[in-house]
């Protein structure tokens, strides 16, 4: 439950949505708000602070932003306290199940579309093949403690039968074990997006909110690709870290 609202001070050149975010962060950290606790709804929040609901939103939107809360539509959304995120490290190549179990959290998926489709320029200049070739599609949502994080789009060679497995659990491994294809080394491209309709509607945020697009090419050991992937990440859920380091002078 919420704190007991302060008493907004006027007149000292500290606005009052700036005093609102601090009281909220304030309330987190001496835990009299805990991760995924709902605040009251806008109206009745901003009748206890006095002020107007637009000031309210402005704190709220900030705090948004920052990562420090999660906004949910629809009746039984709300504004919730966000939860820590969760790092994803991309020097290696690990999945999103491996991911989440090194983050000690039950990785989900929840499947949106998996078909057999003709392969576009794109799809087709990543896996080595001509346009129009059949490529397996598999879309899902990932989610991380019942929280959705991540929208995946990948795209496979036409692998017989592969749309037949288990398709909720780790496709890097349904690669590695059922068509020896284990994803060795991968090619990432990272770019800022907002999130469309349709993907804010599956990933439970506002049309427009910032996300993380992950291009991903992934090859086996032989330099084979197998896997071309669009991923969408929550960056208030999710923190992408990459590990360099230098090479010594005449190393391979």
């Amino acid at each position: 439950m919420v704190g007991t609202p302060p008493e907004l001070e006027r007149g000292t050149g500290v606005p009052a949505h700036v005093q609102i975010e601090r009281w909220l962060l304030t309330s987190i950290a001496a835990g009299e708000l805990a991760p995924g606790d709902r605040l009251p709804g806008e109206r009745e929040l901003a009748t206890l602070l006095g002020v107007s609901r637009m000031t309210l939103r402005q704190a709220l939107a900030t705090l948004e932003r920052d990562g420090v809360l999660l906004r949910m539509p629809g009746r039984s959304g709300g504004a919730f306290v966000a939860g820590p995120r969760i790092d994803c490290d991309l020097t290696g190549l690990a999945g999103f199940t491996e991911q989440m179990r090194r983050a000690h959290l039950r990785a989900e998926a929840r499947i949106l579309r998996a078909a057999t489709v003709p392969a576009s320029p794109a799809v087709a200049r990543a896996l080595g093949l001509a346009p129009g070739s059949p490529v397996h599609e598999v879309a899902r949502v990932r989610s991380a403690g019942r929280s959705p994080v991540a929208l995946e789009r990948s795209y496979f060679p036409d692998l017989p039968g592969l749309l037949e497995q288990d398709l909720t659990g780790s496709l890097y491994a349904l690669l590695a074990t059922r068509y020896d294809l284990e994803p060795r080394t991968a090619v990432e491209h990272l770019d800022p997006v907002a999130a469309r309709p349709g993907e804010a509607a599956e990933l439970g945020i506002e049309p427009g909110t910032p996300l993380m697009l992950i291009e991903r090419t992934a090859y086996a050991g032989d330099g084979t690709p197998v896997e071309y992937a669009l991923d969408l990440f929550r960056p208030d859920r999710v923190r992408i870290t990459v590990r360099s380091g230098v090479t010594a002078p005449g190393a391979p």
